[in-house]
């Protein structure tokens, strides 16, 4: 399966598993299994880096099963192929997001001119207050 330009997924590493869909249906409702499970062995994989593998399990969150496989889940749709793809897409999505790294953040200090008008107005604001009480000096 094709993640991006560079990166593939094998096929052994997706494990496929269906199962009967909650809601409308029809006559083949209790007949046809349009749901699908698709498990992702993460701890398998080989061609995520390993920076990305941590980013992937605290995204995929509740997705994430105690044996460090990603399972999702579909079947909004009523046609098993349908809902196939679309728990493949939404892997797919899931791996993109964790691929690129976060921006580290640089500290900066607020200008001289941002502290001198915050204290100005926490100055303001304090006599204004200080005004309502009906103490007026001020002080």
């Amino acid at each position: 399966m094709r993640i991006t330009d560079t990166l593939l997924i094998d096929e052994n590493e997706l494990e496929e598993a269906f199962a009967r869909a909650s809601g409308p249906g029809g006559q083949k409702v209790n007949k046809v299994e349009t749901a699908v499970q698709l498990r992702f062995r993460l701890s398998a994989n080989t061609s995520i880096p390993e920076d990305a593998k941590l980013r992937l399990r605290r995204m995929a969150g509740s997705r994430l099963t105690k044996d460090g496989d990603i399972l999702i889940e579909a079947s909004t749709h009523r046609r098993q192929g349908v809902n196939r793809d679309e728990a493949r897409r939404k892997l797919a999505a899931l791996i993109r997001a964790a691929l690129p790294r976060p921006k580290t953040r640089i500290a900066t200090k607020p200008t001289k001119a941002s502290v001198r008008r915050r204290l100005d107005d926490k100055k303001k604001r304090g006599l204004l207050k200080k005004g309502r009480s009906g103490d007026m000096t001020g002080e």
